[in-house]
């Protein structure tokens, strides 16, 4: 059986160090620029295009990662959701100028909302009802450009949430992103499943996945191999869907990203 391919989330300054290994095997590329306000706000069609320059030859698929500083997408104002939505078609609009297939954005579930969001019936269907306001107009623009948007589990306990959350929003561009850190901290810090666990929950909705190490202490996005993830149980549970979700190395330190892939590698996981 062969072995998935990484691939990893770059900037517009890591890209060149890292474009020999991406068009090696055509890796799946995240391109993370386009969630700053101050480029969305200022000439971004520049910087997309010289993005594309770099990427020439890349066949592999290619996503970015939406705009998320400063907001959730469930906001109880009005006046905020319009702001939120403005924001995410920005996003959208540099994904169609790339040729980009996929746009990551933030779950808004909460460690707070675990334990409170049941004292009051309604409380559920509300969030819900949020972001389906918040979020009408970018779905459509997504259909439309066919972008996929994948929501990336932040603080989320219970991964169900999130999952019940996209298939609410009942579109065929909308899916669900892991992120195995963010998981991993929510697992040692606040009592959630472990990383492999949000796999399984997830199932085939699962469509991309951030590969990050932690201590689960904090979101260390080191490279596999420095935290304490049982990757063979993540990999294993992967290897069970069939959505052949995008495996991304998202590492604060871009120059790891080869070493993380040769941790992976040498566990026999991945390519």
């Amino acid at each position: 059986m062969s072995k998935p391919v990484l691939g990893a989330a770059l900037s517009i300054k890591s890209i060149p160090a890292h474009r020999d290994w991406l068009l090696e095997r055509q890796r799946d590329l995240e391109v993370q620029d386009f969630f700053r306000a101050d480029l969305l706000d200022g000439d971004w069609r520049s910087a997309a295009t010289d993005i594309k320059q770099m990427l020439s030859g890349h066949t592999g698929r290619l996503g970015i990662h939406g705009p998320f500083w400063g907001f959730k997408i469930d906001s109880h104002d009005p006046m905020i959701r319009q702001a939120v939505t403005k924001r995410l078609l920005q996003g959208l609009d540099a994904a169609e100028f790339l040729g980009a297939t996929q746009m990551v954005m933030h779950s808004p579930f909460t460690t707070w909302d675990h334990n409170n969001l049941d004292l009051y019936p309604d409380s559920r269907a509300n969030i819900v009802e949020r972001v389906k306001a918040t979020l009408a107009e970018v779905i459509a623009r997504a259909e439309t450009i066919g972008c996929e948007i994948v929501i990336e589990n932040i603080e989320d306990k219970d991964p169900r949430d999130r999952v019940r959350l996209a298939k609410a929003l009942e579109s065929s561009k909308v899916r669900v992103s892991l992120d195995t850190g963010h998981a991993n901290y929510a697992h040692v810090s606040t009592g959630a499943p472990p990383v492999d666990y949000y796999v399984e929950i997830a199932g085939d909705m699962l469509t991309h996945v951030h590969l990050q190490d932690t201590d689960g202490f904090a979101d260390r996005h080191w490279a596999p191999g420095e935290g304490n993830i049982p990757w063979v149980a993540v990999f294993r549970a992967l290897g069970r869907l069939t959505s052949n979700p995008r495996l991304i190395l998202e590492l604060r330190n871009h120059d790891d990203v080869r070493k993380g892939a040769a941790h992976l590698a040498a566990l026999g996981l991945a390519e």
